[in-house]
């Protein structure tokens, strides 16, 4: 999965990872979230306070740990390895052979497909490898923990990051799927052409420490876009057909 050594003209298909590969009701967030909050709690913070910030550092950088890497001196690996790493992956998500089918089926004369997440890259590699969609990425752009102040979605920054870790110089060539909205929009306000929301109406999902529904609302203040919502990645068949093998 690395990148690539020359130019290419080819449009390029940006997936999300987590609960986009794989359904919330998984409940990977919720476990997630749960030792987020036990890192806080490590901190010598009472429950109230881990509470408050876990969801304050989640909504003003992004991620939680932005926060405790700039408010508590964190080690940004000792906090994947005690969150990100201590999931039982294998036992919550597994093999789906329509979701490698799909992944297969796009056209690769046409297009090339990447990963981009808001994880580290040993959490991104190993979820791919359970799913055996790793051979099937040509990139991987993720958070770069080693990075001082390292960036994330929603952040313009990490768009134009990642076009240029990929070699792309066009945004308008960019596909893109997530299930966070505003992930989405904010791939749309840098330019992105073709954007859809991964949209499980009605399941949970945890978000800074928090029990969410999920809903297809645009976040107040958003711009009008137009940003097409799926409930399951199959219909990215019918969304962007231009990417496919004629069958």
């Amino acid at each position: 999965m690395g990148e690539p050594s020359r130019a290419d003209d080819r449009l390029i298909v940006w997936f999300d990872i987590d609960n986009t590969l794989y359904s919330a009701s998984s409940n990977i967030s919720h476990a997630m979230g749960i030792r987020i909050q036990a890192y806080f709690l490590s901190l010598d913070l009472d429950p109230e306070e881990a509470s408050e910030l876990h969801l304050k550092y989640y909504t003003q950088y992004g991620l939680a740990l932005r926060g405790l890497t700039r408010h508590h001196d964190v080690d940004p690996l000792d906090f994947d390895r005690k969150c990100d790493g201590s999931l039982p992956l294998e036992d919550m998500i597994s093999y789906d052979p329509s979701l490698r089918k799909l992944f297969e089926d796009i056209d690769r004369t046409k297009a090339r497909v990447w990963a981009l997440t808001n994880a580290y890259r040993t959490h991104a590699e190993r979820v791919l490898r359970i799913l055996k969609l790793d051979d099937l990425i040509d990139g991987l752009v993720y958070c770069d923990y080693l990075v001082k102040d390292f960036s994330c979605k929603p952040e313009p920054v990490f768009y134009e990051m990642a076009m240029k870790q990929a070699g792309i110089t066009d945004p308008s060539k960019c596909y893109f799927v997530d299930d966070n909205r505003k992930n989405v929009d904010a791939a749309c306000s840098v330019g992105w052409g073709h954007c859809v929301h991964f949209c499980e109406k009605g399941l949970e999902a945890m978000e800074g420490g928090r029990i969410k529904q999920i809903d297809d609302e645009r976040e107040p203040g958003a711009v009008d876009n137009s940003v097409v919502d799926v409930t399951t990645l199959q219909e990215l068949r019918q969304v962007w057909p231009e990417i496919f093998k004629a069958s």
